[in-house]
């Protein structure tokens, strides 16, 4: 995967291209793997890196959704463990089965959870990873040894799936190239292009160059997730908005904070929302809350509110209160809910189970009168039946001749072992070879896309990652054919960022 390439294969395509996405995020990588493994011809535009804004700031989970169980959106539920257990099987090497434990200090709760619970296992069938079972005081502090002893009757432990939202991203990249699609970040959509009243293609900028070029296309798809509405009025300047987003934000700590390999899920907090500690990368994340935003941003930052919050409900679930001097990095996501009713967002910086927590998380489709397709909502588990789904619409939108959909038995690319190297930093888990990797193979253009998201070192230790970004960028600059202008400007560009994902 290798970007010269791809923009050669955009300047000479020739004939229109079958399918262009817009978004390099979860739904328009997975919207564009489903379009080239069924043979159209298929490009993929995004205007800053892949998985660049909401689909690497999950909590990184591959669920079914407990919550959504408990609100009774039972079809939801059967669909997204579907969908979890095929993407188990098509990359193991990035999901894996991960132990969730929620302590019961009430007498009613652990019949309650247990039941629940139970009903979970039943609606995964055969897609279900590990059946769920009451556990001992002694036995919830074995696998939790962070957790407050206080008040702890029993344990119910259930089995969900754990990812690494990034990685999977530029898996899916990969992927779409080794079936003979075009991929290409770094890649703004300026302008949509007509032929006769009917969307065409598209009008690109190049962010590396300035230059700009057209993509002629039978079919364009706008999977843009929180930034749907702004591609939409480039075809409908008046076009009403579809898109509430709501922010999650997370805290990283250290993992001895709970310790073990289980994680921790509190299914009930002080206003009715969940809060997850979750084991991962040898760090611990603390999420989400549900916050309704009015502003849209490729950078979203966590409320202080967020955090205080965070870190108050773990405070009661924990034998030793976290504090904001172990904090290792702080981040926040936004989700693409889809308007629809159900819920009136909260104004922002109110926190609270009535805001977005119950805006639908299930996907739509729109096509406009121009023939635009748009595909929002959704979540990173059900990111392959949303693609599924949009394909089946865009074909026959486009006059496509009809394909089956080939991606729920697709193994997708697995990574090789990177070439052998020193740690760029002594607390990172991450070789030279790694840094390496990405630039040659991975579409890395900045050390941002190293460090945040090809590597996931801005999230476990933000201020280490900084100390590492001078080497990183010495290292990105020889492939790049950059000079130590361009170092110096990559490596001021990137603290900068980094230090909006530590806490103030």
């Amino acid at each position: 995967m290798i970007r010269s390439e791809a923009l050669a294969a955009v300047d000479g395509a020739g004939a229109p291209w079958d399918v262009c996405v817009i978004g390099g995020g979860a739904t328009g990588l997975g919207a564009a793997l489903d379009a080239v493994t069924r043979g159209y011809r298929t490009v993929l535009v995004e205007r800053h890196d892949f998985a660049k804004a909401t689909s690497s700031r999950s909590t990184k989970l591959i669920h079914g959704g407990v919550r959504y169980l408990r609100q009774g959106r039972i079809p939801l539920v059967m669909e997204a463990l579907r969908e979890r257990g095929i993407l188990w099987r098509n990359a193991p090497h990035l999901v894996h089965p991960l132990e969730f434990i929620i302590p019961a200090r009430a007498v009613w709760e652990t019949p309650f959870y247990a039941t629940g619970l139970a009903i979970y296992d039943m609606l995964a069938g055969a897609e279900g990873m590990a059946h769920s079972r009451i556990l001992s005081a002694a036995e919830v502090l074995h696998r939790l040894p962070g957790l407050s002893p206080k008040g702890l009757r029993h344990g119910i432990a259930y089995t969900d799936g754990q990812f690494d939202d990034a990685r999977l991203a530029i898996a899916l990249a990969q992927t779409i190239a080794e079936h003979g699609g075009t991929v290409l970040n770094y890649a703004s959509v300026i302008s949509l292009l007509h032929r006769k009243g009917r969307i065409a293609g598209v009008r690109i900028r190049d962010e590396e160059t300035g230059a700009e070029r057209d993509i002629p296309a039978r079919v364009v798809i706008n999977a843009t997730g929180v930034f749907t509405d702004s591609i939409r009025r480039m075809d409908e300047p008046a076009a009403p908005p579809i898109i509430a987003a709501s922010q999650g934000a997370h805290v990283v700590l250290p993992i001895e904070c709970l310790g073990g390999s289980s994680a921790l899920m509190i299914p009930r907090t002080s206003d009715g929302r969940l809060l997850f500690a979750i084991p991962w990368h040898g760090r611990l994340i603390l999420g989400t809350t549900d916050n309704a935003v009015r502003e849209v941003t490729a950078e979203p930052r966590p409320m202080e509110a967020e955090i205080d919050f965070i870190l108050g409900t773990a405070a009661r679930f924990l034998a030793a209160p976290p504090e904001r001097s172990q904090i290792l990095s702080v981040y926040a996501g936004l989700r693409p809910l889809v308007r629809g009713g159900r819920a009136v967002p909260r104004a922002p910086g109110v926190l609270g189970a009535s805001g977005t927590a119950t805006v639908s998380r299930e996907h739509a489709i729109f096509i406009s009168a121009a023939g635009l397709v748009t595909i929002t909502g959704g979540k990173w588990t059900t990111y392959r039946k949303m693609a599924q789904d949009t394909i089946d619409r865009a074909a026959r939108s486009a006059g496509l001749p009809p394909r089956p959909c080939r991606t729920a038995t697709l193994p997708l690319h697995a990574a090789g072992t990177p070439p052998p190297g020193p740690l760029i930093h002594p607390r990172l888990p991450y070789g030279e070879g790694e840094v390496l990797r990405a630039v040659r193979t991975e579409m890395a253009q900045s050390v941002e896309d190293v460090l945040a998201r090809r590597t996931r070192a801005l999230l476990l230790d933000a201020a280490a990652s900084i100390e590492a970004a001078p080497r990183v960028a010495r290292l990105l600059a020889p492939e790049l054919g950059r000079d130590d202008a361009w170092v110096a400007h990559q490596v001021a560009s990137y603290s900068s960022l980094a230090r909006n994902y530590l806490p103030r």
